[in-house]
């Protein structure tokens, strides 16, 4: 028997830009992403789909976002193609004693959520699925055995041993939501290549997520047995170089092939802009008009991009002169993207000359005026640099538009 099947992760549905005059279409963007993917699962008549992982930005996600992922999940429900799917980092509800929209997918029948149950003495136990109660840690589909973790946490690689005991069956597929030290772009929920390496001897195909860069891990003989497929839309600046797509996978007598089939996800541009020498604002601006309409004019896609300049250069006046406001206001004649961030990385001369000229950045100038006005209050004597850092966290988190009040409460605990 020949089996097909999609492998996708990170899809991160709710993913917006709160701040921005684009924050609903970018709201989109994700959900076209998925339709688009279950429409190439239709149309391929794959027996089942995959979900490696942070189908939602946020646990706690809007009303809205649920109805619309039922939505664009309905298709392949009528179908009849299985999506299978393991919870990440981003989909963990933080309150427990609730049902999480994942479960409460689970139930409904959109998709089939593998989670193991544990041991007293911390194994794991991959109870079969139940479509009754929407839970379980292992399906049978077509004869592959499809086993799901999610995300455990940092110290996912000490976890690998037990996890491979508590797999008896042949013809074994899982779900597992971490990285692989020197593949992932993450810093955070990686195992070491050694640690992976005892998964490849139980399970013939290792569906990863978390990182957002497609990558492949084969044995030390060269055979491939992990694959991660990325993020098929961008979600985060910095994922502009990254190839974005989905893996189509054909198993036969026991043999897996791949098809890395690129997704078109809205265009993304990073670049950085030389300020050095300006004496006063105006200078300046001319410059970043000039030097953004020429780092533009190639650009093609007809969508508008998401765009993040970053400023660099000593200049003989106040940063402070060059507001997001104004710069935003300076780009509205040369484009207009979607979200702009501006990370201002512009250096003050403000003393001396020559070489005794000292220089400070926009950064150490906003720590310095932070603290100079949380010292006024006495009773925050001693606490300066913690509330400035906690300052700065949150003014960066509001600027970016992609917090809710939740997350922002959980910066103050």
């Amino acid at each position: 028997m020949t089996i097909h099947f999609i492998h996708t992760a990170d899809i991160h549905l709710g993913k917006t830009y709160r701040t921005s005059s684009g924050e609903n279409e970018r709201y989109e963007d994700f959900f076209l992403m998925l339709n688009n993917i279950v429409a190439d699962a239709i149309h391929e008549q794959v027996d089942f789909v995959l979900i490696a992982g942070d189908l939602f930005h946020t646990g706690q996600i809007l009303p809205r976002t649920f109805a619309r992922t039922i939505e664009t999940l309905e298709p392949l429900k009528d179908a009849g193609i299985p999506c299978i799917a393991v919870e990440g980092n981003h989909d963990w509800i933080h309150r427990r004693d609730s049902i999480s929209w994942m479960e409460a997918l689970s139930q409904m029948g959109y998709i089939r959520l593998l989670r193991p149950s544990r041991t007293d003495t911390g194994g794991y136990c991959f109870d079969p699925f139940d479509p009754e109660t929407g839970m379980g840690g292992h399906i049978v589909i077509n004869g592959l055995n499809i086993y799901g973790l999610g995300y455990i946490g940092a110290q996912a690689g000490a976890h690998v041993a037990r996890i491979c005991e508590a797999v008896t069956t042949k013809n074994n597929i899982i779900l597992f939501h971490v990285g692989v030290w020197t593949y992932s772009p993450v810093e955070i929920g990686n195992m070491k290549p050694e640690e992976a390496l005892p998964l490849a001897e139980v399970f013939d195909y290792v569906a990863l997520g978390h990182g957002h860069k497609p990558y492949i891990i084969a044995t030390p003989e060269g055979r491939p047995y992990a694959y991660n497929p990325g993020s098929p839309e961008r979600v985060n600046f910095g994922e502009e170089k990254y190839g974005k797509g989905i893996y189509l996978v054909t198993v036969e007598d026991g043999a897996y092939t791949h098809e890395f089939r690129q997704t078109n996800p809205r265009p993304m541009l990073v670049t950085g802009i030389d300020l050095d020498g300006a004496d006063d604002a105006e200078t300046a601006l001319k410059r970043f008009r000039d030097q953004v309409a020429a780092k533009l004019a190639s650009y093609s896609d007809g969508r508008q991009p998401l765009l993040e300049i970053r400023l660099s250069g000593r200049i003989g006046f106040h940063p402070f002169e060059l507001g997001r406001e104004r710069l935003r206001l300076a780009l509205e004649d040369i484009c207009t993207p979607l979200h702009v961030e501006i990370k201002n990385h512009l250096s003050l001369v403000t003393a001396g000359g020559g070489e005794d000229k000292e220089k400070k950045s926009l950064a150490e100038i906003e720590r310095q005026v932070l603290g100079e006005l949380v010292s006024t209050k006495s009773e925050y004597k001693g606490q300066e640099d913690e509330l400035v850092r906690l300052s700065l966290a949150i003014r960066d988190a509001v600027l970016k538009g992609a917090v809710d009040g939740e997350e922002l409460l959980g910066l103050l605990n």
